[in-house]
């Protein structure tokens, strides 16, 4: 069976069985053909609290899945691989966050979506890449500070302590990405010399220092508006984000190029899923392996730093 004749066939399962799949930019480019949704974490966020479907397939990692579960306690959220982690989201625990709690008790916490459903039930609010400087701004106001709890990406807190102006002490000071942390100046200058009239776009989670070379930072969905709203004069990208963007794009704007920053800007996480998994899902819905459900409890904490983040984005 050729890959359309199996997207076919999963088209159809979908609709008979009135199934909604949502996929992150970051999903192998077969599986954002056949998504309902494609999008990033606060796009997907958005979407997901408005979607009826009573069973609902996320091809992303787990904590994508938790949060769909906490804004769809009523649904079923399918995984197609449980495997499919975030080694960023590892880096924070509710017991270190508490800590800092404790440590600075009058700070408001803020954590990015790229963390689990226990960490998130203890922060005043969550925050994606697209929305972090927002975010930050607006709980700085309601508590009447100048300094926030940011985790658990370091780089992302630096970022948005740069643009807000807000100090954002990072919950801890080694949270990352494995993907974007990896870019470093030289892989950026070097494609500079290759292609000089290119725009050079990276997302916030890389270092100060590729961030400072760059011509545009921005969370994945911004780089993709980026990219849609440019002008006919301006056909050459280079793409720092992992792999599965550039793939998109690529299909969308044809007449634009893409030129990745670096080899091997790949989330082996996200692409643990594949169409085959999916097909299994799509033909034993009620298999309770891949269902991720997150403990009513800590959904109801959880469920109001994320209602409060969707109210400011």
């Amino acid at each position: 069976m050729t890959t359309k004749q199996l997207q076919e066939e999963l088209l159809t399962l979908k609709k008979k069985n009135q199934v909604t799949i949502l996929a992150h930019y970051y999903q192998p480019i077969e599986i954002q053909e056949i998504a309902d949704y494609v999008g990033d974490s606060l796009g997907l966020s958005q979407k997901v609290s408005k979607i009826n479907s009573e069973y609902l397939i996320f091809a992303g990692v787990d904590f994508m899945a938790e949060t769909a579960s906490i804004l769809n306690q009523d649904k079923h959220v399918l995984i197609p691989n449980y495997e499919s982690c975030c080694p960023m989201a590892a880096f924070l625990t509710p017991e270190l966050v508490r800590e800092f709690k404790n440590e600075y008790p009058d700070l408001p916490v803020v954590v990015y979506v790229n963390s689990t459903a226990t960490v998130k039930a203890e922060s005043d609010i969550c925050c994606t890449s697209s929305n972090a400087v927002k975010v930050v701004n607006n709980i700085g106001i309601e508590f009447n500070v100048e300094s926030v709890l940011f985790g658990p990406d370091a780089n992302l807190a630096d970022y948005t302590e740069q643009i807000s102006g807000i100090r954002c002490i990072p919950m801890p000071d080694i949270g990352h990405c494995y993907v974007h942390s990896q870019i470093k100046p030289e892989h950026l200058m070097e494609m500079r010399k290759k292609f000089p009239h290119a725009n050079l776009l990276v997302h916030p989670e890389c270092t100060r220092k590729v961030r400072e070379l760059a011509d545009f930072v921005g969370s994945t969905a911004h780089m993709y508006y980026k990219v849609k709203n440019s002008s006919s004069n301006d056909i050459d990208f280079i793409i720092g984000t992992e792999i599965g963007l550039i793939q998109r794009m690529t299909q969308d704007f044809p007449e634009k190029n893409f030129y990745p920053v670096m080899d091997k800007l790949i989330c082996y996480n996200m692409k643990k899923h594949n169409l085959e998994l999916i097909k299994y899902l799509l033909e034993n819905l009620d298999d309770k392996t891949f269902e991720v459900k997150v403990p009513a409890e800590i959904a109801k904490r959880a469920i109001k730093p994320i209602e409060k983040m969707l109210d400011f984005s």
